[in-house]
């Protein structure tokens, strides 16, 4: 999953929340670093991970992506569940969201000093272009599509994969539909037990 929905999944705790965030760009022994909340943060991204990869909603709707951008289906679904979490009025308001938004900006900002270099790099465009909140609109799952497309090896266009998404908008809704009860229930799990 991605910005969104790690943010979202680590309910209202800042340090779970840096952790959750930056999770993908610390590598390694690299996590050991950092304090013990933000250390439990990156854990929670990676179950969460996990737990998006072998789901049967995932493993369906990623079929239908393949034939347009083969491997990276996971992640152009990742970007497509956020879209559908953030017009997903059971988890946010319009209103709502922009508040969230705005508080994971403010959370994250307070705690600079934790953020790596390259996640620091990006996180000013992420707050100045409000991402959190434009997965909400197809303009803003468009611009998620085609910095996907600058980052990988092999493809040269979201064309194709933004016309699927118009295409089978419904049917990838029902995947989120299914999916997100589930995987939220098991972010907040795992996250007590990481609390304990």
């Amino acid at each position: 999953m991605n910005y969104l929905a790690h943010a979202h999944l680590s309910f209202h705790h800042p340090e779970i929340l840096v952790g959750n965030m930056i999770s993908d760009f610390v590598k390694g022994k690299k996590q050991f670093e950092y304090p013990d909340l933000i250390q439990k943060g990156i854990r929670l991204h990676r179950a969460i991970d996990t737990f998006t990869d072998i789901h049967p909603a995932t493993q369906k709707a990623k079929i239908i992506f393949k034939p347009a951008v083969g491997t990276y289906a996971g992640a152009f679904m990742d970007v497509v569940y956020d879209h559908f979490l953030a017009a997903d009025v059971n988890e946010f308001t319009k209103n709502g969201l922009q508040l969230f938004s705005a508080e994971v900006y403010n959370q994250l900002s307070e705690r600079e000093k934790h953020l790596p270099e390259k996640f620091a790099h990006i996180f000013p465009y992420m707050r100045t272009q409000n991402w959190l909140y434009h997965y909400r609109f197809t303009e803003g799952l468009e611009k998620s599509f085609g910095g996907l497309v600058r980052r990988a090896s092999y493809l040269d266009s979201y064309g194709e994969a933004f016309t699927v998404f118009t295409n089978r908008y419904e049917e990838l809704g029902d995947h989120y539909r299914v999916f997100f009860p589930e995987v939220k229930q098991f972010a907040a799990e795992h996250l007590a037990s990481l609390l304990e």
